[in-house]
């Protein structure tokens, strides 16, 4: 199915759709009483309706009817927002999901039985009646007058007027008189724009506010009027034929009263304002991600090219040359910004997906669980959106189902009843910092080491810090359930989420107090494509360190390398920064320069100092993956490829700073 195809359009902007509805029912659940999700979901109900049956989805539009139907009548007051009425109206909502993305796999009787609750739910048999049938009272029936001129782009945006006077039929008997004095000469005419105005003699025992809603995704754009005729005037009134040719008469006059946007046919000139003023619906289109990135790798390609036309150039002294390099840079710097800034969308997408799985789980294990958070204003990658899904569930999962405790033994340890699961997420430098943090009994740290050394991960009495004994819990197979759930014990997941976070080329740190939470902070990149950073040589080899951690650059003092070997401090104004010989890490025999620098860079809360031979100047680096056979490779996350066409490696600064934590007390003990 193309990008193109109107069933997939309809799909696309479903799903969009349904995510709107289930966030507004979670919100009404928690606060009954409020009106916007309650319009919210009645809106989604109507348009997922509507829409369905203009693209052939008849199976979802007729079950999202019903469902409308309920909502609407909530609207009214006529019907309480119970958690069993929200509970249903989501399990309709998962319902009309598979009608609309694989109807032949729909379960009919299960479609069945949602509705069964639903009437018994409402209070009414005859909740699975259409609307016109539900209030055949001929006594409540009243008659109105109903005309509408809509905006002349209408068409072009998908709306289909016929489907507006289907849905007045459906409140009551509808007479319709279309207005053509609007139409131009044939050889003027436009025929995607709407021409027509419509007079409608309705009458139906539903309220003016059910014929408003008929309008609701139109009526800011929309001339309408509706006017209560008397019973007499209604008995009276003429019953017409949708008029094909010139205009009526007898009904033009009052419809002169509101405001003509097109009152007789336009010259070109006219219409030159009304194309200007349909601009608005066209600001955003949607676009295939596999588009997007093929974008990005052509960006990438574009900025190697740069860089080694920026090589090639350094020894020339033609000035024309290099002002042409130096607007090409400008040029593939600001397409290169532009693309990202198209991939960034934020956090609160894949924050909004979780209400839903708290909700569903807390009433699964009998815990009563609040979800909150903070920061989804936050952007990242769409690709990185899509790839931290599935780490977060089993995060999620597992906070519920071994972190908080049941509401009985939260009052006993002196807690609320309800437990507390927050998401975060900020920027740090071009990183992001989410955070998942619960409020329940914390890791026990002696289960994990007793699990350990019965799988043999650790000797027995091994020393360990808090922070190395809670990373064994992302070890495949590791688990410290005592019992078999649906939710958890087999060991499966955790080590799902450390092998797509290190995929991201993120990090993981884990933190817990007995009684208190555990908290879990995935440090995640802003993007996986480019990146700015800085170019060092240590002896003869080039290396890319991630300019978003470094703070600054100082030269190494001479009388620290020749008088203190094993000092690993330097006074940087002041303040004490331990700093890492690169040479050593890396295990460099070629001679080391006579003036070597150090690169400050920030890692969480720490600085430390890398010591380089040389720092060479910023570079735009295209991270290109390891390959398989590299995949172990300690310190580096990538590599680039520089303008002379080799090859930098690409340094992960929370590995080369771990790993220097460990060599530098061996190496000073030695």
């Amino acid at each position: 199915m193309t990008a193109g195809d109107p069933g997939q359009i309809f799909r696309e902007e479903a799903a969009e759709l349904l995510a709107d509805l289930e966030a507004a029912l979670l919100q009404l659940e928690q606060n009954p009483t409020d009106r916007e999700p309650l319009d919210t979901a009645f809106r989604a109900l109507h348009t997922i309706k509507g829409s369905g049956s203009m693209f052939g989805f008849e199976g979802a539009a007729s079950f999202t009817h019903h469902l409308e139907s309920a909502f609407d009548r909530m609207r009214k007051g006529e019907l309480a927002a119970t958690p069993a009425m929200i509970g249903i109206a989501l399990a309709a909502k998962d319902h009309i999901r598979i009608l609309i993305d694989d109807p032949a796999s729909a379960d009919a009787a299960a479609g069945d039985g949602i509705l069964a609750r639903l009437v018994e739910q409402s209070g009414s048999a005859t909740m699975s009646a259409c609307p016109r049938q539900e209030h055949d009272d001929v006594e409540r029936r009243a008659s109105w007058r109903v005309r509408f001129r809509l905006a002349p782009d209408v068409l072009e945006r998908g709306t289909n007027p016929l489907l507006l006077l289907d849905e007045l039929r459906e409140l009551g008997d509808a007479e319709v008189v279309a207005l053509t004095d609007g139409v131009p000469p044939l050889e003027e005419l436009e025929p995607t724009r709407c021409h027509i105005a419509w007079d409608v003699i309705l009458t139906t025992a539903h309220p003016r506010s059910t014929i408003e809603d008929v309008f609701i995704f139109v009526i800011d754009e929309t001339e309408l009027t509706i006017e209560p005729l008397s019973a007499s005037a209604s008995a009276s009134a003429p019953v017409l034929a949708i008029a094909s040719d010139g205009p009526a008469p007898s009904l033009r006059e009052p419809f002169d009263a509101v405001p003509q946007a097109r009152p007789s046919a336009p010259s070109k000139a006219e219409a030159g304002p009304e194309k200007g003023k349909a601009q608005p619906a066209a600001n955003s289109i949607r676009v295939p991600a596999e588009r997007l990135d093929d974008l990005m790798d052509q960006v990438g390609e574009l900025v190697i090219a740069h860089a080694r036309l920026k090589q090639l150039i350094s020894d020339s002294v033609d000035l024309q040359i290099k002002s042409v390099t130096e607007e090409i840079e400008r040029l593939s710097n600001g397409l290169r910004d532009i693309t990202m800034g198209i991939r960034m969308v934020p956090v609160e997408s894949l924050f909004g997906r979780f209400r839903r799985l708290v909700r569903d789980l807390s009433q699964e294990l009998g815990k009563d669980v609040v979800l909150t958070m903070s920061g989804e204003e936050t952007e990242l990658d769409k690709t990185m959106i899509e790839r931290l899904n599935d780490p977060l569930v089993h995060i999620i999962r597992n906070s519920l189902d071994h972190g908080l405790e049941p509401a009985a033994d939260r009052v006993a340890a002196g807690k609320p009843p309800q437990g507390r699961i927050h998401l975060s997420a900020r920027h740090a430098g071009t990183r992001v910092l989410m955070t998942i943090r619960d409020d329940g009994r914390g890791l026990d740290r002696d289960r994990i080491r007793a699990k350990a050394e019965e799988q043999d991960l650790i000797p027995p009495g091994a020393k360990l810090s808090d922070a190395e004994l809670f990373q064994l819990i992302f070890h495949p197979g590791f688990s410290t359930a005592r019992t078999l759930t649906s939710v958890s014990g087999r060991g499966i997941g955790m080590d799902v989420v450390k092998r797509t976070i290190d995929g991201l080329r993120g990090t993981i740190e884990v933190s817990s107090t007995a009684g208190g939470g555990t908290e879990i902070t995935l440090g995640l990149p802003l993007t996986l494509a480019i990146i700015d950073g800085l170019l060092v040589r240590v002896g003869q080899g080039r290396y890319v360190i991630p300019l978003f951690a470094v703070e600054e650059c100082v030269e190494l003092p001479p009388d620290v390398e020749r008088r203190h070997a094993n000092r690993n401090f330097l006074n940087i104004r002041g303040a004490l920064v331990p700093f890492l010989r690169l040479r050593d890490s890396f295990g460099v025999r070629h001679p080391p320069d006579l003036y070597q620098k150090v690169v400050i860079i920030s890692s969480g809360d720490k600085r430390v100092g890398l010591v380089v031979d040389q720092v060479l100047g910023d570079h735009q680096t295209v991270i290109k993956s390891m390959s398989k056979l590299h995949a172990d490779v300690a310190n580096f996350s990538g590599a680039t490829i520089l303008g002379d066409g080799s090859v930098a490696l690409i340094m992960d600064i929370a590995q080369i700073v771990a790993a220097g934590q460990i060599q530098e007390p061996r190496r000073e003990a030695s």
